[in-house]
């Protein structure tokens, strides 16, 4: 195939790919701790269709990896005993089927059994027993203060983990606005519990996704394609000229 036509299609694929994470962005726009995405490109070398002269080798774009900002979201009140937003730094916890997983949605409620749970159901995780947390819905109004300690009439009775996690380039995403980490034997890239985490009792915290941005991105996206397609038109109008001249000689 003609060296034009492949570095054509290869822009192509990677616009298609921009397009998908652009409207999941828009699409989760109102989605609790979500955080926007972008995709990652790289120039990538290969060789050359054959010819009698030019260039030995062809820069292509290829798709590198996704870029998150984990940037604040603004904290929407919303006065629910159990609904909670960190403000700063640090990942909620929840164990889903034996795996911690990592997220910014502190949507929570109290199951049958009185465990703090997010939405789905997975337990959420004591900062300090890393462990489930165990609420008597009947012995009183809960207040999270400084710290994310739980107090109910006077007495602790947990304390929300917000966990600090030092690479996240490597988090991978789990739907749900969930992340979990890779397993490493080096205890620095271990998530700590936060000493001292700044949690709001009453909030979550909003998607960062501006959505204005969003779609002029996307926009941007579709005019690229355009272009891209009538310049592949153009290369095989042109490879089509060719072959009808040297048909005539």
């Amino acid at each position: 195939m003609d060296n034009a036509m492949m570095i054509g299609l290869s822009r192509q694929m990677t616009l298609r790919r921009s397009m998908d994470v652009v409207a999941n962005n828009i699409a989760n726009a109102n989605t609790a701790g979500f955080k926007v995405e972008s995709l990652l490109l790289e120039n990538r070398a290969a060789p050359t269709a054959e010819h009698a002269d030019g260039p030995t080798d062809v820069q292509f774009v290829n798709t590198w990896g996704m870029g998150r900002d984990f940037g604040q979201g603004e904290l929407a009140f919303t006065g629910r005993e159990f609904d909670l937003a960190i403000e700063g730094d640090g990942f909620f916890a929840v164990d889903a089927n034996g795996q911690e997983q990592y997220s910014r949605d502190g949507r929570f409620r109290l199951d049958a059994a009185g465990q703090l749970v997010a939405a789905d159901g997975s337990p959420v995780i004591d900062g300090d027993t890393r462990g489930p947390i165990l609420i008597d819905s009947t012995a009183g109004n809960i207040e999270v203060v400084n710290g994310g300690t739980i107090m109910q009439n006077g007495q602790q009775v947990g304390r929300i983990g917000v966990f600090d996690i030092a690479n996240r380039a490597e988090m991978s995403k789990q739907g749900n606005g969930r992340y979990t980490i890779p397993p490493s034997n080096d205890p620095a890239d271990q998530p700590l519990a936060s000493l001292d985490p700044t949690v709001r009792q009453g909030f979550i915290e909003q998607s960062n996704v501006q959505s204005i941005l969003e779609l002029t991105d996307m926009m941007s996206v579709m005019r690229s394609y355009q272009s891209v397609s009538k310049f592949l038109e153009q290369a095989e109008d042109l490879s089509k000229r060719a072959i009808e001249r040297l048909g005539r000689i």
